[in-house]
């Protein structure tokens, strides 16, 4: 069998250039492919859709860098690119009984109630957006002026933050998952977040509001609450997962509806519904390319590769999202196809526990703006890639009402 010895490593673009077509030369290699992460860190691509579903639920792969010797070992460079992935004790690191304790308390502060609460505030926010659009004359940048204010807008509300420089926050969550970013930066704009939600933190344990930061300090469970890193690093969690994703859903169903005005007039004539929109876009074009890491804890073969114990994988949602043995035509947006069975939001114990929130306010907002905009048009060509191999969208999103 194949393993990261016989195999030389496929460098990963940090500035995620082109994803999808180096998507499919890493499908091609297998189900499976060893690929060489910033600063020359060897992982196991998993890009198959049936491969990573099985893996993301597999007790033998773990989220725990302890169980990584890369890490636990001190191999990997303090300032290493994605180091905020492996040095954050937290659901995103964790497995097993810990896991469950973390999301149980976390699950009991971000109840379904409390996200079908933010409808009426997200539809209010929509408006307000679109009206400032309106009011633009010629064509707008609908990324920054759309899709990017109105989920952080939700959830620095739905965390109760204060109001706060809203690009500080953004600039500091998009350096967060920069695969491309300068040695130390992630580091860096880490420690910078942690300072901005452990203050508010404090401030909501002096002063409890409705807020989701009050409930995860108010949540227990069989006498456990989070400690006071846990709820930190639970907020940071909230908060970059929670806008990231969904400004890259948001952008990403706007270009590929933009690309396809027979797709779209059947969306508008309400033969296709938004939430098909929102699920082929998810397949199609998934927010999230790769995320880093997860870890084997015992020998795994696949197929004719035996992954070691103690090797990384990298979780290639964007990659399985087209895989051609999954899906029909699977490089082709087609919200007519039957619902996906993406894995966008991930399987098994790590399922986002955002996903609903996601879907509701990317329904809302596609909906509103093609109801305010009909004849939305594009008026640049949206091929920019945001620079990390983690976040797969663009960088702009030139358009026009008329």
């Amino acid at each position: 069998m194949e393993t990261s010895d016989t195999l030389s490593p496929l460098p990963l673009d940090p500035f995620g250039r082109d994803q999808h077509r180096e998507n499919a030369r890493l499908r091609a290699l297998g189900p499976v492919a060893l690929v060489e992460l910033p600063g020359g860190v060897p992982a196991w691509a998993i890009t198959h859709h049936e491969t990573l579903q099985q893996l993301l639920a597999d007790p033998r792969v773990t989220k725990d860098p302890r169980q990584w010797p890369t890490y636990a070992e001190g191999k990997l460079p303090a300032d290493w690119a994605l180091i905020n992935f492996v040095n954050v004790p937290g659901m995103l690191t964790r497995d097993g009984a810990d896991h469950r304790r973390l999301r149980a308390l976390s699950s009991q502060a971000m109840t379904p109630r409390r996200i079908a609460a933010l409808r009426p505030r997200i539809e209010q926010l929509t408006a307000q957006l679109l009206d400032d659009l309106a009011a633009q004359d010629g064509e707008f940048e609908l990324r920054t002026a759309f899709a990017f204010p109105l989920p952080l807008q939700v959830i620095a509300e739905l965390l109760g933050l204060p109001a706060m420089d809203r690009d500080t926050l953004r600039d500091l969550s998009d350096t967060l998952l920069n695969s491309s970013a300068a040695p130390g930066e992630t580091l860096a704009a880490q420690l910078q977040m942690f300072a901005l939600l452990g203050a508010v933190a404090e401030a909501k344990r002096a002063e409890p509001g409705d807020d989701l930061t009050s409930a995860l300090i108010a949540a227990r469970e069989e006498g456990e609450q989070l400690t006071d890193e846990e709820v930190v690093v639970t907020m940071l969690t909230v908060l970059v997962a929670g806008h990231e994703t969904t400004i890259n859903l948001i952008t990403n169903a706007v270009r590929a509806l933009l690309a396809d005005p027979d797709q779209l007039a059947r969306v508008q004539a309400g033969e296709l519904s938004w939430s098909a929109v929102v699920e082929e876009t998810l397949r199609y074009d998934s927010p999230v390319g790769q995320f880093p890491l997860r870890f084997a804890t015992e020998d795994i073969a696949v197929g004719e590769v035996l992954i070691r114990r103690g090797e990384a994988l990298l979780a290639s949602y964007a990659a399985a999202g087209r895989d051609g043995g999954q899906f029909a035509d699977a490089d082709t947006f087609d919200a007519a196809r039957p619902t996906p069975r993406h894995l966008s939001f991930g399987h098994g114990p790590h399922f986002c526990l955002g996903a609903g929130l996601a879907r509701m306010e990317a329904e809302i907002a596609l909906s509103a703006l093609f109801a305010r905009f009909p004849k939305l048009r594009l008026t640049r060509p949206a091929t920019q890639p945001i620079p990390s191999f983690i976040i797969n969208s663009v960088t702009e999103l030139w358009a026009a009402a008329e």
